[in-house]
């Protein structure tokens, strides 16, 4: 089983104004294999979010972290950013996947800023706000996703392996 967190990204939902239902959709999709041990919704300020994905990486030593919400064009879109603070090496392939899978279906996927990377032993992965883009995030990245977090916690071989 994996140690998830899941952080939410909306100032509105974080003042009780919007009910998250993008973070609620991720537990969903992860399943049993993901054990949501973390799980916060805080505003968009880059300063915070990158505070938050800090403790989460080196206090709570989760496996992985997805993020919800903030990738977008707009000034307060800062999630990306906050992320590329704390992650020590990246992950390009993650969101590659992502905006290819999501250009099948809108091209407004190739809008997206979300970044993948690792901080220790913890994945870190960006997603859009909405329902409908974590969904596609996730069909794109889950079936090489459990994989990559064996390989990360040193718990299986090489990916080219038989």
């Amino acid at each position: 089983m994996f140690r998830t967190g899941i952080l939410v990204m909306s100032d509105k939902g974080s003042r009780g104004e919007r009910e998250d239902l993008s973070g609620k959709k991720i537990a969903e999709i992860l399943g049993p294999e993901y054990s949501v041990d973390y799980y916060e919704i805080i505003p968009d300020e880059k300063e915070l979010i990158a505070d938050k994905l800090r403790h989460a990486c080196d206090r709570m030593a989760l496996d992985l972290i997805i993020t919800s919400g903030g990738t977008g064009f707009s000034s307060r879109d800062v999630t990306p950013d906050a992320t590329l603070e704390v992650v020590e090496k990246a992950a390009p392939g993650i969101p590659e996947a992502i905006r290819h899978y999501g250009l099948q279906k809108t091209p407004k996927a190739m809008l997206s800023r979300g970044v993948a990377g690792i901080r220790g032993k913890t994945l870190i992965i960006n997603m859009p706000g909405s329902v409908k883009g974590v969904r596609e995030s996730l069909e794109a990245i889950l079936p090489a996703l459990g994989h990559g977090l064996e390989i990360l916690a040193g718990s299986t071989g090489e990916c080219g392996r038989e």
